[in-house]
């Protein structure tokens, strides 16, 4: 997952939804939030932070089966480790949902608030791409730093 805010990006790793459960792709508004919830689908599971982007309730929160980050695991949300989810939760709340989008494509997805103007421009369709490219960039930055 890529967050964008007015200042930062970060970049965390999350599962989705493993084959049968498909996390919808597409742009959202999360419609709301909530810091505790528990799924009345799915056996009571604890949904620690989360936000709601779905009229179905797919939502963006954290879990505590943080070795299946990285790939498919989940029931069609988007899982987070807690304190990333924590993060988000509260970055979303200052901000508002109605200054959020969450972006799904395919294996990548996005989260940004733009801050400052009521609308948005659509993501641009190499964003992934671009911010692969920046990342690289970044971490070369870094490791010739600490060859110094």
């Amino acid at each position: 997952m890529t967050v964008f805010d007015d200042t930062a990006v970060y970049l965390w790793p999350v599962s989705t939804g493993a084959p049968g459960y498909a996390t919808p792709a597409g742009s959202f508004r999360p419609s709301r939030m909530k810091v505790q919830h528990f799924s009345k689908e799915w056996d009571n599971a604890p949904m620690p932070h989360s936000i709601f982007f779905t009229d179905r309730g797919h939502a963006i929160h954290g879990t505590s089966h943080l070795g299946s980050l990285g790939r498919p695991a989940s029931h069609g949300c988007v899982r987070l480790a807690p304190e990333h989810a924590a993060y988000l939760f509260d970055l979303v709340e200052a901000h508002g949902l109605e200054a959020t989008r969450v972006e799904v494509t395919g294996a990548n997805m996005y989260v940004s608030g733009n801050f400052e103007r009521d609308t948005y421009e659509p993501f641009p369709a190499d964003l992934g791409r671009q911010v692969d490219r920046q990342v690289k960039r970044w971490i070369h930055v870094l490791e010739g730093l600490g060859r110094r």
